[in-house]
């Protein structure tokens, strides 16, 4: 079952590459688009501020980013409708339409997977994937001690 695991965590982390290679920017650059574009969706622009929180990085680093991203014209900057000293970052219909070029073929085969489980079927793999992201977010202190199932510590 882990194993199971490993191997969808490599197939998608080798398709998000290939999506950034698609794209044409980097691993920070694409988290910062898929969040800009997901509050952006929600009704909501983002700031700078808002992007350098959510990556932790400085403003330094967030500038160059926002400066590679629009360059790249992916998103643009624009003046807050009530606060003229304050920037939103808007993606641009470029970036709309490159993801769903990209990645809609891939999540419809992903909806069509997931459609297919009966109640009972999605209910224990929802379960089980849960319990994991459970697991994966504690943040025990190390005791040195290896996995039983990997052997990695």
């Amino acid at each position: 079952m882990l194993k199971a695991l490993r191997d969808y965590r490599a197939a998608e982390q080798d398709m998000r590459r290939r999506g950034r290679v698609a794209l044409g920017i980097n691993e920070k650059d694409m988290q910062a688009l898929r969040h800009l574009m997901r509050a952006h969706e929600q009704g909501n622009n983002l700031s700078p501020t808002d992007v350098s929180r959510f990556l932790s990085i400085s403003t330094a680093s967030t500038t160059a980013l926002i400066d590679r991203l629009v360059s790249s014209g992916h998103i643009r900057r624009k003046l807050h409708p009530t606060d003229r000293r304050a920037l939103e970052l808007v993606p641009t219909e470029k970036s709309n339409r490159e993801m769903r070029e990209l990645f809609g073929p891939m999540h419809q085969r992903m909806l069509a997977v997931a459609t297919a489980l009966s109640a009972d079927e999605a209910e224990v793999v929802a379960g089980f994937l849960q319990q994991l992201t459970d697991v994966v977010d504690e943040k025990p202190a190390s005791t040195g001690q290896t996995d039983e199932v990997s052997g990695a510590c």
